[in-house]
């Protein structure tokens, strides 16, 4: 009998893969190391160190390790040493079954700087298996009336060692009949063959018992024995003989079960009993037995199960046909299985690292192998990754492959991606494996903190409560963790008078803006800081904006009236002539107000009168004048009080007291005020000039009106109460309101009549009355021309 070639890959020869890196994918050869099998755990191999030229301390310090594919790991590396130690056990038996050589593939890699070592371990044979037959007793029927030199095919013995280990030679016991040969098998194992030496006589010897020894080539030799058993029987002429003696056949992977393998056929010339066959396979194996069947009538062979080329190439199995005697022929059945693209190939990913700093070139991502267990194209591979990844596969050895950085990468651009491995086989029909890695991208702080706003402006009302919240500045970084994480800070202020450490604060964290203090609109309306922002990475990045405050203005300040003055020792009085006409200017009440907008508009209301109806009050603009034409009935004095109310919310008022004194023309002396006679006999009082510049800011309907109002009043009294000189400065003659420049700036001139009482050196003058320019001026020109000098300074014009 012959036992049918197994053959597997992975019982054939178990492959251990390992990466050794470099950044250009290149990789050097160590070895051939050799160990012998069954060797124990812990011997020593080789010094890889001083292969490769290394001193102690570098296998180490460059982190010297062995990868392999799958989870056996048969070495070990003492970086401390250098030496390469068995890490278990090697059976030989196990790892590549019948194959010779049995060569463990693995690889060195050092990380630092990435480099990578081919290598491969041998591991030999020793002889510790005996030969084994699967029959223990072999019975043969064998005609008295064969003829000398026929010979009997006899079940080969089973030895796992290889080469000289394997079974060498076969003898049998000494006799007289037989003798035994030790033929070759194509496939390299051997059978023994008995031999007829001696004619049989039944009568004589009915049958023989014999001992069967098979020996390796081992030293010394390992044996098995089985014994033969050989009835002699009457004679039977011819023996069936099969058309070939070998039956070759392919037949593809994935036939199914129940397929016809092929069908051998043995005739014999007798006739009756003696020449009817039945086919039988001959010591079959198990394998054999589970994966073939034969009909022994037809001799059809059929699967009995279906065939895996992965598993086992071939197989080999002999068949037997018997007559009814008791002869038979023996023929070959050789059955190879043709490999069909049945199998996806398979990645394995050895290192993946993740994840990969930002800005970082030339990174290794990842290192796998691919593997194929068909054959032919069924077995070639081609490995691609998407086109719009900037990720590039290089070829790194044999069926291996890294996966780099074919740019730096932009964390805030893509923080992730999802790799997709696409293995394709060149077999009909190819068949695909793909394989998804996530390669996440950490970050590297390269962006500084960046403000929503370049600049932002506050509307905040005066008045406020300390600590108010007054706004927000908000920045953000486009990084991530402590280097995304953003703090607030007040810079230097741009302009060093402005007090910012004690106007407002901020929140580190949130970026919330507080005034520290109540604001007052009259003091600052507006002040400017920088504000930073900075992150925690390190370094740390920082970006600043440009904050301006606007202080609100609220109504709280109420009107202030500068003309006429209230707290004079003697009211001023107002000289009107009966003659005048109605709407005669009488004077103009001039009032500021410290706010702004229509807090600051102001309007004019006569509220009491000695005589009403006589004098009104223009609201606009605070100008005095009579109502109706003067009489003679009319009292001399009046007395006027005004209200200023400016448009606030509420309103803030002042009031005003006029006296108006009604004369009968302008030659007539200057009548002074009841309180200003008492003063008659006092001496000279000083120099009084009151010059009153009045600024008013008001919102889109006056944006900035200036009025200025110059009242002189000059009196020199003497013992004898004399009326001095009085002269007219130059000028139109106002009386309405001019837009300068069309700005909404509205200004008012006044012409008064002044008078003066002294000579050249005296420096006393006092206030009159608006003059018309229909009357002429009383003072010499002698006096005006001492003064001139003096007046122009005041911006008038004396002629």
């Amino acid at each position: 009998m012959e036992i049918g070639w197994m053959h597997n890959p992975r019982q054939r020869q178990v492959l251990v893969f390992f990466v050794l890196l470099s950044m250009y994918g290149a990789s050097a050869e160590l070895g051939p190391y050799s160990v012998v099998e069954e060797t124990e755990r812990g011997s020593f191999v080789a010094n890889v160190g001083k292969d490769l030229g290394l001193g102690l301390t570098e296998m180490s310090t460059r982190g010297a390790r062995i990868i392999s594919q799958g989870n056996k790991e048969h070495l070990q590396l003492k970086v401390q040493t250098g030496d390469l130690l068995i890490n278990d056990k090697l059976d030989r038996e196990k790892l590549c079954g019948p194959s010779e050589p049995c060569i463990l593939h693995f690889q060195v890699l050092m990380e630092k700087p990435l480099e990578i070592f081919q290598a491969e371990l041998r591991v030999q044979d020793i002889n510790d298996h005996s030969p084994v037959f699967t029959e223990r007793e072999m019975i043969l029927k064998i005609p008295e009336n064969s003829p000398i030199g026929i010979a009997f095919p006899l079940s080969n013995a089973l030895d796992l060692d290889v080469g000289s280990n394997n079974v060498q030679n076969y003898k049998i016991s000494p006799n007289s009949h037989f003798r035994v040969l030790t033929r070759n098998r194509s496939d390299g194992r051997k059978y023994p063959e008995l031999v007829l030496d001696k004619e049989l006589d039944r009568e004589e010897e009915p049958e023989i018992s014999l001992t069967l020894t098979a020996l390796d080539g081992g030293s010394p030799p390992r044996y098995g024995t089985a014994q033969v058993r050989i009835e002699v029987v009457d004679s039977n002429d011819n023996a069936p003989e099969f058309e070939q003696s070998l039956y070759k056949v392919h037949i593809p992977e994935d036939s199914p079960v129940g397929s016809l393998v092929v069908t051998v056929s043995a005739s014999d010339v007798d006739s009756g009993v003696y020449g009817k066959i039945s086919y039988t396979f001959f010591q079959p194996s198990e394998d054999i037995s589970k994966t073939l069947e034969v009909n022994a009538m037809t001799g059809e062979i059929r699967l009995r199960k279906k065939v895996d080329f992965e598993t086992v190439l071939s197989y080999e199995v002999d068949i037997k046909a018997t007559d009814g005697g008791g002869l038979s022929g023996k023929c070959t059945l050789l059955l190879q299985v043709v490999d069909v693209n049945d199998n996806p190939p398979e990645v394995t990913v050895s290192a993946l690292t993740t994840p990969i700093p930002e800005n970082s070139p030339d990174i290794v991502v990842a290192v796998f192998s691919v593997s194929d267990p068909d054959s032919g194209d069924n077995g070639k591979t081609i490995s691609s990754i998407q086109d719009d990844l900037p990720f590039l596969l290089k070829p790194s050895g044999k069926n291996f492959y890294t996966l780099v950085a074919q740019k730096t990468l932009d964390r805030e651009e893509r923080d992730e991606y999802n790799i997709t491995i696409t293995v394709t086989d060149m077999g009909t029909p190819r068949l695909n494996t793909e394989h998804n890695i996530t390669v996440l991208v950490s970050d590297v702080n390269d962006n500084a903190p960046a403000f929503t706003q370049t600049s932002y402006t506050l509307s905040v009302r005066e008045n406020n409560s300390p600590a108010l919240h007054i706004g927000t500045v908000r920045a953000t970084d486009r990084d991530a963790g402590a280097n995304a994480q953003v703090t607030y800070s007040l810079l230097p202020p741009l302009d060093a008078h402005v007090p910012l450490a004690s106007l407002v604060s901020i929140n580190p964290d949130n970026g919330h803006l507080f005034a520290l203090r109540s604001l007052d609109y009259e003091a600052l309306r507006a002040f400017e800081f920088r504000v930073g922002a900075a992150d925690r990475g390190s370094p740390a990045l920082s970006s600043q904006a440009l904050v301006r405050v606007l202080v609100a203005d609220d109504n709280d300040n109420a009107p202030f009236v500068l003309y006429p003055l209230q707290n004079a020792s003697a009211p001023c009085t107002e000289l009107v002539p009966r003659a005048a006409e109605a709407g005669y200017l009488v004077t103009k009440v001039v009032a500021v107000d410290g706010d702004s907008g229509q807090n600051a508009w102001l309007s004019y209301q006569l509220l009491k009168a000695t005589e009403p109806g006589l004098f009104g009050v223009w609201a606009h603009n605070g100008e005095v004048r009579t109502a109706r034409l003067l009489s003679e009935r009319d009292a001399a004095k009046h007395r006027l009080v005004v209200l200023v109310k400016d448009n606030g919310e509420p309103p803030l008022s002042a009031s005003v007291t006029l006296h108006v004194l009604l004369v009968d023309g302008f030659s007539q002396p200057y009548l002074p005020a009841p309180e200003a006679e008492a003063a008659d006999a006092a001496p000279a009082a000083p120099l009084t000039v009151y010059l009153v510049v009045a600024l008013a800011s008001v919102s889109s309907l006056f944006l900035f009106s200036v009025l200025v109002f110059v009242a002189v009043r000059l009196c020199r009294r003497g013992g004898a109460a004399s009326v001095g000189r009085c002269s007219v400065p130059e000028g139109p003659f106002p009386g309405h309101l001019v837009d300068v420049s069309g700005t909404g700036t509205l200004s008012q001139s006044y012409q008064y009549e002044v008078c003066l009482t002294g000579g050249s050196g005296s420096n006393e003058f006092k206030f009159l009355k608006p003059i018309l320019p229909n009357l002429p001026p009383q003072c010499p020109g002698k006096e005006i021309e001492e003064n001139r000098t003096f007046y122009n300074s005041f911006g008038f014009n004396i002629q």
